[in-house]
């Protein structure tokens, strides 16, 4: 199910990159709320919950050795500085956004107000925390690194059948991501296959990320996520996470990329007025090939075409043999439409076109430089 609160939406992944202070996460909040401002789009700050006394068995608090164990405890922040996070987010006009990793934590994002719940790659099958997290009946955004087809049709049916607003992120759980792993392609899977559902990507690559927003959009993606990250207090900055001035390109490459899609693809485009004189600047007016009278009936060997095409001028997109002349036309001269009796004669809405299209009739007739090809 589709919200607008996807649309055009950049996730900054704050994480875990506070390090449990306070003072950081602040500063890393600060700092890209700065950014996200001067470019004029939307952002959600992501952070990331855990309930740490019940998230880790208290028989392996003490294990070093296992990454993930260590990695929540060096970065536990109690929970009143997440209170204080998500209104700092608020203060600097960004959406509030969260992880929660079990189910006290999804508690927590209601508590704290929190827009939008992610729900991990890691946890797309764990339906006991689903469960909490649909239950608030907030908007959800999911990634796909890592999970198979039945696995993404099964949560997202979930989500869809309860008409909670549901977006699907592109993402490869490789950290960080090389070029080659991209795979944008699967954006347009996504798209064909989950049409109710805004389609994103989830971008973990380090050595160029312009080249993949101006195609992520014009594939269709809507919603954007980063991890960002701030080079401060000596703590060392992840190669996956960027830093303000890398979202600052990232921001423009996207403000760039809609400006050369433009509007909907899923209508005609309605071409400016510009273009439309410029191509009528192309156009052959009708000429008569010799002096014709009123009355006459024209056919092929009457009229000849060539450019200008000329105020008031008949050209030969309306050009009908058959049509009957009102009055004389010298040779050389200009058949104008006005002039002639025939199916479209009435046609006021073409008449006010033909009015306007071409040079001034009484304007002196430069040669003109006509564009190669079509």
């Amino acid at each position: 199910m589709r919200d607008a609160i996807f649309t055009d939406l950049f996730v900054l992944e704050l994480a875990s990159n506070h390090w449990g202070k306070l003072e950081r996460g602040l500063k890393i909040v600060q700092d890209y709320g700065r950014v996200v401002r001067a470019n004029g789009v939307r952002a959600a700050m992501k952070l990331q919950f855990r309930d740490v006394d019940s998230f880790i068995h208290k028989d392996f608090r003490d294990r070093a050795d296992i990454r993930y164990v260590k990695k929540t405890l060096d970065t536990h922040m109690p929970w009143e500085s997440y209170r204080w996070l998500t209104q700092a987010v608020r203060d600097h006009d960004m959406v509030v956004m969260a992880t929660p990793f079990d189910e006290r934590s999804v508690e927590k994002c209601v508590e704290y107000g929190v827009e939008i719940m992610k729900i991990a790659s890691s946890d797309i099958k764990d339906w006991h925390l689903i469960g909490k997290i649909a239950a608030t009946r907030k908007p959800v955004i999911i990634s796909t690194g890592g999970a198979s087809l039945a696995e993404i049709d099964a949560i997202v049916a979930y989500f869809n059948a309860r008409e909670i607003p549901l977006a699907i992120n592109h993402c490869v759980s490789l950290y960080p991501s090389e070029d080659a792993d991209l795979e944008l392609n699967q954006i347009d899977f996504l798209i064909n296959r989950y049409p109710e559902n805004e389609i994103g990507f989830s971008s973990h690559e380090y050595h160029d990320w312009q080249a993949s927003i101006l195609m992520a959009y014009a594939k269709g993606a809507r919603t954007f996520e980063r991890h960002v990250d701030i080079d401060y207090d000596n703590v060392p900055v992840s190669a996956y996470c960027s830093l303000p001035h890398q979202v600052d390109v990232w921001f423009k490459a996207f403000n760039k990329a809609k400006e050369m899609c433009g509007g909907s693809g899923k209508a005609k485009r309605m071409p400016p007025q510009r273009e439309i004189a410029y191509l009528d600047g192309l156009v052959r007016g009708v000429y008569a090939r010799r002096e014709l009278p009123a009355g006459h009936v024209i056919s092929a060997g009457d009229v000849y075409l060539a450019i200008p095409l000329q105020q008031g001028q008949l050209s030969c997109r309306e050009l009908a043999h058959g049509d009957v002349l009102r009055a004389a036309v010298a040779a050389d001269g200009v058949v104008r439409f006005d002039n002639v009796l025939g199916a479209r004669s009435g046609d006021e809405a073409l008449r006010a076109m033909i009015e306007t299209r071409g040079l001034p009739a009484e304007a002196p007739q430069p040669l003109l430089k006509v564009a190669a090809g079509g």
